[in-house]
């Protein structure tokens, strides 16, 4: 069988977990031949002994550090666009979309890092396989602030929060119940984590931990049944641990953190998972959530890194969500006073590319003066507009998704 899944890992130690994630792969009788696995380094990481594993295991794979990836940028002729990836970032992620991209083979793709292990009770690459395939009913949930808590389902004994929820929308009033999910209708299948929860550094100084992790830990028993949030509602979308299609890339852009004058970093996934979710919303689609669980092992570091970080970018964060939730892709935005219906969903969109233009249209051309750091919105636009354009560079469009081999 032909490779059909890119597995992209941004990785500057820790790459020996793959050996684990490949192992519950054959434990579960997944075909491994269906992957190829990119591991996004650099210069100074082990990348003949990153190889030297991917042969071991007998896994198709690359390697990137720095300079293959320009030397990966030449060869398809976007040195133009090279800037799009911010350098020594988590958001280097963004290359493999790139990868993916290039390569239309690829109906699939997943995010795994390196500080991540798979629950052994748990098929990973299967699950999430069978969640992106999903059709049926599944729990829907919502909240009165328009944002959805990944950890609702035991919140009220933990008290957590996910990296990037804004502090705006918490003491939320939750809402559940049940919506049918359509086949084809996901796009996206995150799966959350057990241990060390995927906070933000004033969130881990409330919980009383100096070292970057959380005194807090999470277990398999904080999590319930899977679910989506409702059309409207936001949520935090970490790239720990997630499985997508293809056609989303051109909206699911990882943004230049890190590598910018104003020094704001840590929201690249959060941040993309608010333009997919706003697509989403337009274009009909679902974000899947729950299982499979992985193990996050997180190590210790200065909370106060952390927090410096994001501390530029935490305004930003807040207001964010507010400016896509207005966008509409055409001169048609139609007044709706209430959630759109299912005839209504995607009637001013075409494609993930149309949502993605207007977005950055919306951030490149606006006056954000009124934050703090609010130019990096207009350089944050700015980016997406040349994401886009990269991609077509790359002469590929926006595929239909296909289930050939889920």
């Amino acid at each position: 069988m032909s490779q059909d899944i890119c597995v992209i890992v941004p990785t500057i130690r820790e790459y020996e977990c793959m050996r684990s994630y490949f192992a519950n792969a054959r434990n579960y009788g997944f075909d491994l031949s269906r992957l190829h696995v990119v591991l996004v380094t650099e210069d100074f990481c082990e990348t003949d002994e990153m190889a030297a594993m991917l042969d071991e295991e007998g896994v198709s794979g690359e390697v990137f550090d720095g300079s293959r990836r320009e030397e990966w940028y030449a060869e398809h002729d976007v040195e133009a666009y090279s800037h799009v990836v911010p350098a020594a970032s988590h958001a280097e992620t963004s290359f493999g979309l790139l990868y993916m991209w290039a390569h239309e083979e690829f109906d699939y793709g997943f995010f795994i890092d390196d500080d991540t292990l798979p629950h052994p009770d748990e098929d990973f690459f299967g699950t999430h396989m069978a969640n992106l395939a999903f059709e049926g009913e599944i729990e829907e949930v919502s909240s009165d602030e328009q944002w959805v808590n990944v950890l609702y389902q035991n919140a009220d004994e933990h008290g957590l929060y996910p990296r990037g929820y804004p502090y705006s929308a918490m003491d939320e009033t939750v809402e559940t119940g049940t919506t049918e999910i359509d086949g084809g209708e996901v796009v996206a299948s995150q799966g959350l984590w057990t241990n060390v929860p995927d906070l933000d550094a004033v969130r881990i100084l409330m919980d009383g931990d100096l070292e970057g992790q959380a005194q807090t830990r999470t277990s398999s028993d904080d999590f319930g049944d899977d679910f989506v949030a409702a059309r409207g509602n936001y949520l935090t979308v970490c790239s720990m641990n997630l499985a997508f299609r293809r056609e989303v890339i051109p909206a699911f852009y990882q943004l230049p953190m890190d590598d910018n004058e104003w020094n704001v970093g840590r929201f690249d996934d959060i941040w993309s998972g608010v333009f997919l979710k706003r697509a989403c919303d337009l274009l009909g689609k679902r974000i899947y959530n729950g299982a499979p669980l992985c193990e996050h092992n997180k190590a210790p570091r200065s909370t106060f890194d952390d927090l410096n970080n994001e501390v530029p970018g935490l305004e930003l964060n807040e207001h964010l969500w507010r400016i896509v939730d207005g966008v509409e892709p055409t001169a048609q935005r139609a007044a709706r006073t209430a959630a759109p219906s299912a005839d209504e969903v995607g009637a001013d969109a075409d494609s993930y590319a149309d949502v993605f233009e207007a977005m950055a249209d919306e951030l490149a051309d606006g006056d954000w003066e009124a934050y703090n750091n609010g130019a990096f919105f207009n350089y944050v636009g700015e980016h997406m507009r040349d994401w886009l354009d990269c991609l077509s560079a790359l002469e590929r469009t926006a595929p239909v998704a296909g289930n050939r081999r889920l």
